[in-house]
């Protein structure tokens, strides 16, 4: 799809209020096309006022903008990420591909409301959050239409990147916050800030070279160690430092003890993108990093080592799922229903103390579904665990031992002197 082919008609754009979104406003309202600029607000850290982006775009010439409040429902889609332990390569949250699931189906939303069918995204070409923006689309509503400007000759030959977008917007006096200078971008919400792009994209620039935007780096964070609770009832935190929560305040309340000392600033990854190329990201998810600390504690007593090689298989497929556009799909279901049953289990208390980006274990109590126990896993002489029951256990296990050596599977360095 071009430009062309859009003329005339009433178009919706998912706008961040950022150096893309208003470039490509006026560039499509100067080509003859309504914009209805439509923003999700999922609680951007970098915006010091939400309302502000509804002022930058109707100055970019939208005819409308609608801000949708999606905070809730991303910090629900959010939870239920941190319970599958879904992490990307390198520790990444997927805080910006997770939030692009939950913004599209909020501006499909809107869409239907004022009858428009044709879904604008200014995502790189590049990039993964065009497949992203793509495929929850088509996949929610196939009667959408999808236009990328960054996929269209007529956009590419007037915009090679910031340089030229900044002067356009310049020029036509929009109220943007880009400047030539800025060294690298950043994608924002609540759960996390993605920085890439310009100096970031050299490796001989250290990660620490952000300026951190949810927290201080661990360096930077108190000499001193702070205490944090949290209360999980079948995977959702319901109470932290003994304050009853829901999913949007525990994720903010752990966003602001995490990212003071110093948990989840600065994390790095060179990773692969869908499109087959490798990227640099340098992230920020200090409330993610620590709750996914205090459930990894519940899940290290609840789960056996068959159901843990599972669950850390079924993490790493749907982490993939995310990146790559695919968690509404029908194997990102299956993997979600297939970890349901871990979860239903997750309950319990822990407590943490934090120090200098460290998340160091202290108590955990009330783990109703624990295999642990103390009495079975004691040295001593209590419990039902009896010493001589191993003796037969290892006598089975030595049978199939023993077969290596004749069958000459040893390898020989490992014999020299032996026998």
């Amino acid at each position: 799809m071009n430009v062309n082919d859009i003329k005339g008609k009433t178009v919706a754009l998912a706008a961040s209020g950022g150096l893309d979104s208003c470039t490509i406003s006026r560039w499509l309202t100067d080509q003859n096309v309504k914009v209805l600029s439509i923003t999700g607000d999922i609680g951007q850290p970098d915006e010091t006022n939400i309302e502000d982006i509804k002022g930058r775009m109707l100055a970019a010439g939208a005819i409308d903008a609608i801000l949708v409040d999606l905070k809730e429902e991303l910090a629900e889609t959010a939870i239920t990420m941190l319970a599958a332990g879904a992490r990307y390569e390198g520790g990444y949250w997927n805080t910006t591909g997770i939030a692009r699931y939950v913004t599209t189906r909020g501006l499909l939303q809107e869409m239907k409301k004022h009858g428009v069918d044709v879904l604008v995204h200014g995502a790189t070409g590049r990039g993964n959050d065009q497949v992203r923006f793509q495929l929850v689309a088509n996949m929610l509503n196939p009667k959408v239409t999808v236009y990328a400007p960054w996929r269209d000759d007529a956009f590419l030959e007037n915009f090679g990147g910031r340089r030229e977008m900044i002067a356009f917007c310049e020029a036509r006096q929009i109220p943007i916050t880009a400047t030539q200078d800025k060294p690298y971008s950043t994608d924002s919400n609540f759960l996390g800030l993605t920085h890439e792009a310009g100096k970031l994209e050299s490796l001989d620039v250290a990660s620490d070279f952000i300026e951190p935007g949810m927290g201080v780096f661990p360096k930077d964070a108190p000499d001193k160690e702070e205490s944090f609770t949290v209360r999980l009832e079948k995977g959702c935190p319901v109470e932290i430092n003994g304050e009853s929560v829901d999913s949007l305040s525990a994720l903010l309340k752990a966003n602001e003890a995490g990212g003071r000392n110093g948990i989840g600033i600065g994390i790095h990854a060179v990773e692969n993108r869908f499109v087959g190329i490798k990227s640099r990201g340098v992230y920020e998810s200090p409330g993610l990093c620590l709750l996914w600390e205090c459930y990894e504690f519940i899940l290290q007593q609840i789960l056996d080592r068959r159901a843990r090689r599972f669950y850390d298989r079924a993490s790493h497929a749907l982490a993939e799922q995310i990146y790559q556009g695919y968690y509404y799909d029908l194997a990102s279901q299956m993997m979600r229903q297939s970890l349901q049953p871990v979860v239903n289990l997750l309950t319990g208390t822990v407590t943490v103390r934090l120090y200098k980006g460290n998340v160091t274990f202290d108590t955990s109590e009330g783990v109703t579904h624990s295999l642990y126990s103390e009495e079975n896993a004691s040295m001593e002489a209590i419990g039902d665990f009896d010493h001589r029951d191993s003796e037969g256990f290892l006598n089975v296990l030595g049978v199939s031992a023993r077969a290596n050596h004749p069958a000459g599977q040893i390898e020989k360095s490992l014999l020299d002197g032996l026998i």
